[in-house]
């Protein structure tokens, strides 16, 4: 971590919870990374409620938490449809 990356838009622990639902996403583990997001969006809110983000971690969060709302919208195996029917 350098001088300037603690006055950035990044927070290490929402990082790597960003990045397990990332990944989830791109291999297609709908059930993992519907909960890797909700506990992505727990942790921002705790954080925030802390008083640990900044104010520009918190723009930058809640931008990242609303794109993916609607890239998981639907994204679950219980909504795929059979290829026989």
């Amino acid at each position: 971590m350098g001088l300037f990356d603690r006055f950035g838009t990044k927070h290490s622990e929402l990082e790597q919870l960003l990045f397990k639902v990332e990944s989830n996403i791109a291999n297609n583990y709908k059930d993992a990374a519907q909960e890797a997001f909700v506990i992505f969006e727990q942790h921002c809110a705790e954080l925030d409620a802390a008083g640990k983000l900044s104010a520009k971690q918190k723009a930058h969060y809640q931008e990242i938490i609303g794109d993916l709302r609607v890239r998981l919208k639907g994204f679950t195996h219980k909504d795929q449809k059979p290829y026989w029917t």
